[in-house]
């Protein structure tokens, strides 16, 4: 009779096709020992409740090399595994009715047991929606607040760069393998989240991402945090199903005022009209938890502030969130536009601004 860590048994089960959360949860209650192999007649008795085809499946792969294997791979990948039998499982997550059984992450584990709010917004946000994403995570990432988004397209990645560019915490949650790097082209924040924060995903790894996924993911975005920040969505937009879940667990929902006009303020507005609390500058979201005081990073650490020259600044004066033409700050600042190029270029290398089609520019 094979026997081995039951954390470990957990997790080579978890990775056997056909055995998801339900199946799990049938499996403990039908006293299931996830450290030694099961008997012929405890199979048998598991096929009541469990498919068949899943059961011969488990009686064939789940033993003593299969586990040992599946434990060598992830060493070898750098992928921690965190079970709900380990001291390291997060808090805030256990507390959900169906919380995973299994977490596979790369990057710093810990944080996920951090003081962690939930970023999460539209794919394609207004230069209106970066900016604010940027502002606010940046600053409760400087007030010691763990940003979690789930590093997609839009508002989740430009939450993920300002909570590292203030030399602070974030979490991706992934929709897929958290191996598999979606989108692709995410690549190299991917890789600094990995090095500096901690990449996050309860499928095994190896998983391609496919729509049923990430709503999915998006209960363990909202799950990790005290509570969830939209900063600007559309009416059917993915992230307010983060809400949503953010609501179902008792957490709390902050939402970014918009234009009425804007169709992407629509979703964000009509959570202000359900009862989230409007968000206007950060103290808004931290007079909500005054018992917590999660550690800021430390002022040694905390990114300087930008170097500009007076011509530059006389421009970043009259950089707004809206769209600005070329013509129109060269009108405004009387500089010469051969000058107003260089200056713009250099704003563009700090990272102070942002060219859009159509020679317009915005503040980020």
């Amino acid at each position: 009779m094979g026997e081995w860590e039951e954390r470990i048994g957990l997790v080579a089960m978890h990775q056997i096709r056909g055995v998801g959360w339900h199946t799990l949860d049938k499996l403990r209650r039908l006293g299931w020992d996830p450290g030694r192999q099961p008997t012929d007649a405890e199979l048998n008795r598991w096929k009541r409740e469990i498919p068949g085809g899943t059961v011969a499946r488990i009686g064939e792969r789940w033993t003593a090399d299969f586990i040992d294997k599946v434990d060598k791979e992830l060493a070898v990948r750098q992928i921690q595994p965190v079970t709900l039998l380990d001291e390291e499982y997060p808090p805030m997550l256990g507390q959900l009715p169906q919380p995973p059984w299994v977490l596979y992450v790369r990057g710093e584990v810990s944080l996920l047991s951090e003081t962690c709010l939930a970023v999460v917004g539209s794919r394609k946000p207004t230069s209106y929606g970066r900016r604010v994403t940027r502002q606010l995570s940046r600053e409760m990432a400087a007030r010691g607040w763990t940003v979690v988004s789930g590093l997609a397209t839009g508002v989740d990645g430009e939450a993920h760069r300002a909570a590292l560019e203030a030399k602070g915490k974030t979490i991706a949650v992934m929709g897929c393998g958290v191996d598999v790097v979606y989108p692709r082209h995410h690549r190299d924040l991917y890789k600094k989240l990995v090095h500096e924060g901690a990449v996050v995903s309860e499928v095994p790894p190896g998983t391609e991402p496919h729509p049923g996924l990430f709503p999915q993911r998006n209960r363990i975005i909202s799950g990790l945090s005290y509570g969830t920040l939209v900063t600007e969505a559309a009416e059917k937009s993915g992230s307010l199903i983060t809400a949503h879940y953010s609501l179902e667990q008792g957490r709390e929902v902050f939402s970014v005022p918009g234009l009425i006009t804007s169709a992407l303020s629509r979703g964000t507005n009509q959570l202000i009209q359900q009862g989230a609390k409007p968000i206007l500058q950060v103290e808004d979201i931290l007079e909500e938890f005054p018992y917590l005081k999660p550690d800021p990073p430390r002022e040694s650490e905390s990114p300087g502030k930008v170097a500009v020259s007076e011509a530059e600044d006389q421009l970043l004066a009259l950089l707004k969130e809206e769209p600005i033409h070329l013509d129109q700050l060269a009108e405004h600042s009387g500089q010469p536009v051969t000058e107003i190029h260089q200056h713009l270029l250099s704003l563009q290398v700090k990272g102070l601004i942002r060219q859009l089609p159509g020679a317009q520019f915005v503040r980020v």
